[in-house]
């Protein structure tokens, strides 16, 4: 096992991480920039190193400086959380040149899943459903042209390099085709500097739906279940929950072992979520994050295992601990993520927190750094944190969550709490009968607003 963790990242995940490092009895050290000085993981971590100013390259993007942190400290791991630099192949391996272990997946299986184009055929090649569309990228518009005949309009334009919504274009109409291309490609090569596109058939109403998966490099790897993550806005999830309530057992033992053979095919070592398209009963393939999710409580409040424990078990050198058949679900959880935004224009709202009162009673979790008086940075993202709720049921699961949201007290900036309250009143969310462009329908109708 390690000796002394550095966490290279900040609020509420390097939080998440050290709490972990804490219970497998590692020294943690935070790094942080001069607008985190005062973070809670900082304040907590049994030791600090300042690596830069507020923005990011300069700090959480700084590898030389985290590279001198670990010298000083005597660092002999990495967590990079989620973010910055979790899925940074060169990354890992500078570190592995300095003989500071990556806790994470192997770099080729970065560099291989972080290329959509190379993770797609890469996933049917492993027996994995995709979504039907080009081979590789598109060479030329006329060629646009022909594969958009080929698969049927509507289709979706994305970057082979892409995240996060950008890069991407739904097309409906084949003479809208071309200047849909121009505009996709110069976001792509803004946002990535690479403008390689490549086509894909555009599902109307599918659900998003992502495995949990674990391995430890070793030809050994199980599924943790799905969750569902079709609620959100600009392609940002923004409610998860598990398990999905459009799944059955059945299936989802069938892709969820699906996918860890893929997993154990290729030796994958640590967490990893497998990402799907799911209509009318069919599995489609669009992406894999190779780190620990934002939304990985989920999981693990319906399995009771600890990912981020597991994931430095298997960085170490540690078979897996657990047997697919050791693997059991028990009841409903459901997380919203908590950002410092206007609920109605999502317009960023940094600021001071003059009273913060987190929820609590049985079922309940907060993923958070903040605490009363701390000042949400404008350098980075908004989150202020996640509330996870478990129930036995998902109707308890409901109506827990809304308990919880009536308590949950921040004041002082803007935060989506109003938004989640509404939701989850929401008849369509009660049910579970929602998709991936829900969200964005209800918010168009002005729900907020009335």
């Amino acid at each position: 096992m390690f000796d002394k963790i550095l966490i290279a990242n900040r609020g509420e995940i390097a939080l998440r991480v050290l709490r972990a490092c804490k219970e497998l009895g590692i020294a943690a050290v935070a790094v942080h920039s001069t607008a985190d000085a005062d973070a809670m993981h900082v304040r907590l971590a049994d030791e600090s190193v300042c690596i830069g100013p507020p923005p990011a390259k300069h700090s959480y993007l700084n590898i030389p400086a985290l590279l001198a942190a670990c010298e000083i400290t005597g660092a002999d791991a990495v967590h990079p959380g989620y973010g910055f630099l979790a899925e940074n192949a060169r990354f890992a391996e500078i570190l592995a040149e300095h003989n500071v272990h990556f806790i994470g997946p192997l770099p080729e299986h970065m560099r291989l899943m972080g290329d959509k184009i190379a993770a797609k055929r890469a996933a049917k090649e492993l027996g994995i459903p995709t979504v039907p569309g080009s081979d590789g990228a598109i060479g030329s518009d006329a060629e646009a042209h022909r594969l958009a005949r080929d698969i049927g309009l509507p289709v979706m334009i994305k970057a082979a390099a892409g995240g996060g919504g950008r890069g991407m274009k739904v097309v409906r109409v084949e003479n809208e085709l071309a200047a849909a291309l121009d505009m996709a490609r110069a976001e792509a090569k803004a946002a990535f500097g690479d403008g390689t596109l490549y086509l894909e058939k555009y599902l109307e109403r599918p659900r998003h739906i992502e495995i949990q998966i674990l391995g430890d490099g070793k030809g050994h790897a199980i599924h943790l279940g799905e969750r569902d993550c079709s609620l959100q806005r600009r392609h940002q999830k923004v409610w998860e929950e598990g398990p999905s309530p459009a799944l059955n057992t059945a299936m989802r033992d069938e892709i969820g072992e699906t996918v860890a053979k893929a997993m154990r095919a290729i030796n994958y070592l640590s967490v990893g979520t497998v990402e799907f398209l799911y209509e009318d009963g069919k599995f489609n393939f669009i992406e894999m994050n190779t780190r620990i999710q934002v939304e990985h409580p989920v999981t693990e409040m319906i399995t009771d295992i600890d990912l981020v424990v597991e994931q430095i078990r298997v960085a170490a050198g540690n078979n897996l601990a657990l047997t697919q058949s050791e693997v059991t679900f028990h009841g409903h959880a459901i997380e919203c993520r908590v950002n410092a935004e206007n609920p109605v224009s999502f317009r960023p709202s940094p600021g001071r927190i003059i009273h913060y009162h987190p929820p609590g009673g049985l079922g309940v979790r907060i993923d958070s750094a903040v605490y009363h008086g701390y000042a949400i940075p404008p350098f980075y993202d908004s989150l202020v944190g996640k509330l996870i709720v478990r129930g036995k049921t998902r109707s308890e699961c409901l109506m827990r969550l809304r308990r919880a949201l009536d308590e949950f007290v921040v004041e002082g900036i803007d935060t989506t709490l109003p938004l989640f309250r509404a939701l989850a009143r929401e008849t369509n969310i009660i049910d579970g009968d929602y998709h991936i462009h829900w969200l964005e329908e209800y918010l168009a109708r002005g729900a907020l607003d009335q």
